[in-house]
Parts: structure tokens; sequence; C-alpha cells
């Protein structure tokens, strides 16, 4: 294992050599949280390390990386089975710290991907009270559908919480991740399936599971992937990664979910375990929409325009967004038909929290050359956040010619 102290120094630890915890820079006092890899990876991976560094910006914990990349990096029938090894050496681990330091396993977080979630789940059944396993895209090859005792389960830890980024079938659509809900709260962004900036998996890309990561990991686990990169961007844009509570994500794109309730919405990510005393015995799924690149993080807000104007027109309104905490691009509202005395409404996830809305600016183009020269504009503009419910009105005494801003002020 290898621990990364909140002084950036990486210090090799090992319960075996229980003289490597005593010298190190474990604190007792404070929360552990562990991290580990999943199939073909290992414990020196980038992305372990830098969550460690954001972690270290927002908190003072331990966090402890565990490296398993000798059992990893082989068959992956062969590594589905190590994690049982993993799972129990973690758990030693666990006991040491109790024996040396009277240390509660109800302060140990374990954040895992992959097959390393299962590796966590196995920690859990063997080591009661933990507080809390993350499980970020459980591998599903041999474990999806399989019993509890087989597989990473709410029942492994008092809180835990899932994220799934690659839950489309593994044939014929190469998914990793498993699809049913195995958690407190079960994170389905972007439903779950297709990450965007993540292309699709072509059929021809299908191979033995066996041999489908050595040099191809980063295209054909894009998807896969993702769930430790919104997990890491979630500890420093917390808000961000709002999961709204739905039946389905076709569901999540109308009203029915929308917006938050009064005791608010779950945080996907690093700060999910602050609705963990809300939490019920039912499954429960949430979603929500994502970034294509970094910063993945994005705020909900539905907006609806009402247009003004003498005769309709065929084109498309795009609105951007101004507050205190800064204005966002443009975003298309609707495309088609756009009617004098009509409402248009639609979802936007937007690439910052805008805070206070002050004004909105509206803009519309028909896409070609009109000898008429046409003018619309937006008689009310309303938007409401998803997060705390609070609906923002603008009012316009305008109409413009296509392509030149509209600027709405609050009514």
């Amino acid at each position: 294992m290898t621990r990364l102290t909140s002084e950036k120094q990486a210090q090799e630890i090992t319960a075996i050599n229980r003289a490597t915890i005593g010298y190190s820079n474990f604190d007792p006092s404070k929360l552990t949280r562990f991290i580990t890899h999943g199939f073909v990876d290992q414990g020196e991976e980038n992305w372990l390390s830098d969550m460690c560094r954001r972690m270290f910006e927002v908190e003072d914990v331990n966090c402890i990386c565990i490296d398993w990349s000798d059992g990893s990096r082989c068959q992956y029938t062969q590594a589905s089975n190590n994690i049982r090894v993993v799972g129990a050496e973690v758990a030693y681990f666990i006991d040491v710290l109790k024996e040396q330091y009277g240390y509660s396993p109800s302060k140990v977080h374990f954040i895992a991907h992959s097959l390393g979630a299962h590796a966590a789940g196995e920690t859990g059944r063997r080591r009661p009270g933990l507080g809390r396993i993350t499980g970020l895209d459980p591998a599903q090859p041999y474990f999806q559908g399989t019993p509890i005792e087989v597989r990473l389960d709410k029942t492994d830890a008092a809180f835990v919480d899932i994220i799934h980024t690659d839950s489309a079938p593994t044939i014929p659509y190469l998914g990793f991740g498993m699809s049913q809900a195995i958690g407190h709260l079960d994170f389905y962004p972007n439903g779950g399936k297709q990450m965007p900036g993540c292309k699709k998996n072509p059929v021809s890309q299908i191979v033995d599971i066996d041999g489908i990561w050595e040099g191809t990991r980063d295209f054909v686990a894009c998807n896969h992937l993702r769930s430790y990169k919104y997990y890491s961007d979630s500890i420093i844009s917390p808000d961000g990664f709002l999961g709204y509570t739905c039946a389905s994500y076709d569901t999540f794109q109308t009203e029915n979910c929308f917006p938050c309730p009064k005791g608010g919405c779950p945080q996907m990510g690093h700060y999910a375990d602050k609705f963990k005393d809300r939490v019920t015995s039912g499954i429960q799924k949430l979603y929500l929409n994502t970034g294509e690149a970094k910063d993945f993080a994005r705020w909900r807000y539905k907006v609806s325009v009402a247009i003004a104007g003498k005769s309709k027109v065929s084109g498309y309104v795009n609105i951007a967004l101004y507050g205190a905490g800064g204005n966002t691009k443009q975003y298309e509202i609707v495309q088609g038909t756009l009617k004098p005395g009509e409402t248009y409404a639609k979802f936007i996830d937007v690439e910052l929290n805008v805070g206070t809305i002050t004004k909105v600016k509206f803009l519309w183009n028909n896409h070609i050359l009109n000898p008429t020269l046409p003018t619309l504009g937006a008689a009310t503009v309303t938007v409401q956040a998803g997060e705390d419910g609070n609906v923002f009105n603008f009012c316009g005494s305008e109409t413009v010619r296509e392509n030149v801003l509209q600027t709405l002020t609050s009514c």
C-alpha cells in the first residue's frame, strides 16, 4: 500500500510490517479514505494520487492508495477471483489499525473502481461496521445478478453509494459496469450507459474480455473510466453533481423530477454521505447530466421563453444566463417553428453555478436569408434553478432581427 500524506509525501505502509504504519504520518484521530483501482490498473496510476491531493485541498484525512497490480494484471477471470484476497488483506489492515490504535472501522471510507469495488465489498463482508463504500462503476462480468455475498452490496457498509457510467450489456456493447442498483444511493450520470465525450464502442471492437484492455484502455473503457473522473471533480465542485431521484433517465428529462425537493438532492461523489441519514430501505436511483470533458460539473435549470413578434418563422432560439456567479454560453431552447404568443421550455445543464440570475440574453436565427427581414423577441423568460427551485422572471420590450442579441432584465 502507498499512502499520500497531506504534505504530498508518498509513504509505503503494510500491515505485515506494522512498524511502517507507526513510522508513517497516519493519524488515528482522522477519517481514513482508501482508494483502489480495478482491472489492469495499478496503485501508482496518477488518478489515485491526484484524488488524494484534491481531498487534501478540502479536508484533513488519511488517504491510502491500495496497489494490487500483481493481482489485476492478468486474465480477467483470474483477476475477478483475486479481489477476494485484496478484500481480505484490507480487512486485515483495518484489524491492525484497530489493535494498534483502537481505530474504529466506522471511520473508514473505501473508494473503489471496477473490480476494486467488489474487493471493497469483500472487505465490508469480512469486517462489518465500515463507515462507507463508494463503488465507481463496479465491474459487471461475473458479478451482475449474483448473490450479495459475491459482490458489492449495501449491506457491506453503513453507507454505500454507487456511480454507474458503463452499464450497457457487456455483449454486444462492451459495457463493463453493473446496471443494477446495489447501494443506498445509485447515481446514473447521463443515463449510466454512454458518457458525453466518449465514442460509442463499435461492434468491430468486441474481443474476448480477457484480452480487451491492453492497448485499448482509454478508447474501449472511456465510459468505465469516467466514474472516477466524476468523483474527483466532485471533491471541488460538490453542488455541480446533484442527483435527481427518478424512475428512469427518460423521466429525468421531464418535469416529474424537477426541481430538487425541500430536503435537497443528494450530491454524487465525494459528498454523497451528507444524505446518508435520509436514505430509505428501498432502491434509490438518481440521474444527472455532466459535461463532455473537465470540468464535468453541471448545474440544471428550466428555461421557458414566450415569443413576441408579428409572424411565425422557422429557426432556433438561444438563451444565455447572467448572474452573480458569471455568465453561461448560449443554450438552444427550441428549434423549428417559432410562433409569436407561444411559450417554449427546455431543461439546460450549464457549465457554472450562475447563482442569483440578474439578466438573460435572447438570440434567434432562421438559418436562411429572408428578404422580409422578420423580427422576433422574448416577451418573457422564466428561469427555475434545479438546486433550490428559485424562479427568476425577465421581461423584454422589443423584437430584434436574427443574430442580434436582446437583453432582458428582471420584471
